[in-house]
């Protein structure tokens, strides 16, 4: 019960919009709680009782008509009620709107779309990383008709790789949890393509983990981060300037 309460906490956290509707939804919630406790303090009546006259204060005036308590006390309190209602039920609205206006509603629904795809896929590419190394890689197996999931921290890069037509995941690659979103168990490869050896043999470590007969191939700076990358368990290490080097002088 634990873990699948983790696992939809997590999921509302992770959407943006419904981050922003926590806080007026919340709210509004504790203002018809406080309205609750209020009137059977106040009244002695029940919750249902209660929350009939959140909807409908007139029938306080009915119900004094029969019953003794503080009359004035309880409508003070009601108008006070009803007025938190009505700013909540404002902020609610604003947030919604703003949402929209401001475009983040389709922003969520072109995410859930990319990861209901990623959630299908099978046999993929996973790009880490969507610098001019990333992007080259990408570019290519798109060329050869393969999958590709590219993650990708910076936002202006996240959003490139969107244009280029390739699904993408935003965050760390070194993290299980953005290297799982991008469903690096279903994978074939999962490139290390940062511009950082050290990030790039983390994230072989962590897909290793998570997939352990994944094909890690990983960039490395210099001939002397190959052995690292080695014993980190990659499969392949390319050095970008050794390979450049490399076509040049056959071109030669």
């Amino acid at each position: 019960m634990l873990t699948v309460l983790g696992t939809l906490l997590r999921g509302v956290l992770r959407r943006a919009l419904l981050r922003r509707m926590v806080r007026p939804v919340f709210g509004f919630v504790a203002v018809v709680a406080a309205g609750v406790v209020g009137f059977r303090a106040l009244a002695g009546v029940g919750v249902v009782d209660a929350l009939f006259w959140l909807l409908d204060p007139t029938s306080i005036e009915l119900h004094f008509q029969s019953h003794d308590g503080p009359v004035r006390l309880v409508k003070v309190y009601a108008i006070v009620v009803l007025s938190g209602l009505v700013v909540a039920g404002l902020w609610i609205g604003e947030t919604l709107l703003s949402a929209t206006f401001g475009g983040q509603i389709q922003e969520e629904l072109r995410q859930m779309q990319i990861e209901q795809t990623i959630e299908e896929l099978d046999d993929h590419v996973v790009v880490c990383g969507y610098g001019t190394f990333g992007q080259t890689v990408a570019a290519g197996l798109q060329e050869r008709d393969r999958d590709v999931v590219v993650v990708e921290q910076a936002d202006e890069q996240f959003e490139r790789a969107i244009d280029d037509g390739h699904l993408a995941v935003s965050g760390d690659a070194r993290q299980d949890e953005t290297l799982t979103d991008a469903g690096v168990e279903r994978s074939r490869t999962v490139i290390g393509a940062i511009d950082d050896t050290s990030a790039n043999v983390q994230i072989a470590i962590a897909a290793s983990q998570l997939a352990p007969t994944v094909e890690l191939v990983v960039r490395a700076g210099s001939r002397m981060d190959e052995a690292l990358a080695r014993r980190a368990g990659a499969d392949e290490v390319i050095v970008p300037e050794v390979v450049s080097g490399e076509q040049v002088t056959a071109r030669l």
